[in-house]
């Protein structure tokens, strides 16, 4: 019987991804996203295919552990943790699931918006604790219809996001690195202007070096304290102790966080503020959406090594 070739899933691979990728290759898998000596000893050297199922950095140094590696085929839109630039020189091929998980990350960014603006949480609270029948009705809350509404990042799921956003009438403004004139929207070249604009400012833009701690004290003052910040793009490009100190002090109204600097790890301040709503970093987390991104990893590599070429690969390594 021909060998298979050997992939290499790295952390914890859903089980559907498991099952898909055993059918077609022989799967080393390991849950440290470092793996140790003994482990590369034995398998560092034979495989030649990487399936990302972790948030820690990937790195040039593990790259060169694995000399004979090909392709990595990494679950989710964002690559921002896989120095792709290190892959490139390397001659390895690095892939994402773009575009299956659009319209589900739009709604939650949505979602988030409408909890934020209507203070969802408390209100649910206001019932549970029995404060409606004692102390009469919640305090009233602010409408988006009409409101201007900016957002950070329109591609993919920025675009699907403005779309659903029209419903409310209000003007929808963009901040990116460029014009898009395919679009209806108003493009805002300075972020600053844009933002002060703004009843609410939504982030969908990808993560990296060049978006670091792009909305940084100077923003959130211009979004101001009736002003609301929605996160679905990545924890880096906000810096969270400005965030922190804006809400403090009064000097941004409220937001709503589906990521953050340290993941899993959310500070107190964040946890204990009532302006504040948290996600698990899940605004794709669907049955249906997950299913979709992890069948694409696995196409990725499937295709890969079937046919010489994968279907989605990270834009810098188009060819």
């Amino acid at each position: 019987m021909e060998d298979r070739i050997e992939i290499y899933g790295r952390g914890r691979l859903p089980p559907r991804l498991e099952t898909r990728l055993a059918a077609h290759f022989t799967l080393r898998a390991d849950p440290d996203p470092f793996p140790g000596e003994a482990w590369l000893a034995r398998h560092g050297t034979t495989v030649r295919g990487l399936a990302n199922g972790s948030f820690a950095p990937l790195t040039a140094e593990l790259m060169d552990r694995l000399p004979n590696l090909e392709i990595i085929s990494s679950i989710g839109v964002g690559y921002d943790m896989i120095d792709v630039a290190a892959a490139k020189q390397r001659g390895i091929l690095v892939t994402h699931t773009p575009d299956v998980l659009n319209a589900d990350v739009a709604n939650y960014a949505l979602l988030l918006l409408l909890a934020a603006s209507r203070d969802l949480i408390l209100q649910d609270s206001h019932v549970r604790s029995g404060r409606w029948a004692s102390d009469g009705p919640a305090p009233l809350t602010h409408t988006l219809e009409g409101q201007p509404i900016g957002i950070v990042g329109l591609g993919r799921i920025g675009r699907e996001l403005a779309r659903k956003l029209e419903i409310f009438g209000g003007p929808i403004l963009y901040h990116g690195r460029r014009e898009q004139p395919e679009v209806s929207y108003e493009f805002c070249p300075d972020l600053y202007d844009m933002v002060g604009r703004c009843s609410a400012l939504i982030l969908c833009l990808p993560g990296g070096a060049g978006t670091d701690r792009l909305i940084d004290a100077r923003a959130l003052d211009a979004l101001g304290p009736e002003g609301i910040l929605v996160n679905v793009a990545r924890g880096s490009v906000v810096d969270q102790p400005a965030l922190i100190a804006a809400l403090q002090e009064g000097r941004l109204g409220r937001t709503a966080l589906d990521v953050f600097d340290d993941e899993p790890e959310v500070p107190q301040a964040l946890r204990d503020s009532e302006r504040v709503i948290l996600s698990p970093h899940a605004a794709s987390a669907t049955v249906e959406t997950r299913q979709a991104m992890f069948d694409l990893a696995a196409d990725n590599l499937i295709a890969y090594f079937r046919d010489g070429a994968a279907h989605t690969p990270v834009p810098e390594c188009r060819a």
